[in-house]
């Protein structure tokens, strides 16, 4: 007779029993942590990102700005002007908040009938410093408003003569623009930037002064 041997079980080796669910719990753990990790980095770098592009962005408009009156106020000259209701102006007026005057160098690529004069005035409207210029020296209402910065909470003009500092200036005998211009901007965020400006070629005019042998006798 033959003998029924059956089936033997072979054992199977421990390193086919695959993973426990403590070793998967742990290995899940693991990479929540290092897909977090990998969030906060990427976030921090959007975040870093953004702020650079800003600042970026504030310099840039702080320096076109600055860029745009350095040039206008180095070509300032003495040239009385008229409004639009015939009424004369000096060459240079200014307050603490708003300057007006006229400049020379007026490009004309397009050899428009006009001259290459031009008036100018900077003001600080609603928190936005603008910068108005007019068609026309005289006798013409002036050009819709052009931004030069924006997001502002104050600006204050200063004008300097013979080393002097005034918060106005409306010309007077024998100088009839100052030398120097002083603009204080104070963002709305706290942050205050002070520029300083040449207004013409920033020298003392010249004053003659009447000689007394000259002078014609009254009598």
């Amino acid at each position: 007779m033959k003998r029924n041997r059956g089936t033997r079980k072979v054992p199977q080796e421990r390193g086919e029993a695959g993973f426990t669910l403590v070793e998967v719990m742990v290995a899940l753990m693991i990479f929540g942590l290092i897909a977090s990790a990998g969030v906060a980095l990427l976030a921090f770098s959007v975040r870093a990102q953004g702020a650079t592009t800003a600042r970026l962005d504030d310099m840039g408009a702080l320096a076109r700005q600055s860029s745009l009156m350095a040039a206008d106020l180095a070509q300032a000259m003495n040239r009385p002007a008229r409004d639009e209701r015939g009424t004369t102006f000096p060459a240079f007026v200014g307050d603490a908040t708003s300057v007006t005057f006229v400049r020379a160098g007026w490009s004309n690529i397009d050899s428009d009938a006009r001259s290459t004069l031009q008036k100018v005035s900077y003001r600080l409207a609603d928190g936005v410093f603008q910068r108005i210029a007019w068609p026309m020296v005289d006798g013409a209402e002036p050009l819709p408003a052009a931004p030069a910065l924006t997001g502002l909470a104050g600006a204050k003009l200063r004008y300097r003569i013979a080393g002097a500092w005034s918060d106005s200036w409306n010309g007077s005998e024998g100088a009839a623009l100052p030398q120097a211009l002083e603009l204080t901007l104070q963002r709305r965020d706290g942050v205050s930037f002070r520029q300083l400006f040449l207004v013409g070629t920033g020298a003392l005019p010249v004053v003659k002064i009447p000689n007394p042998a000259e002078t014609p006798d009254a009598s």
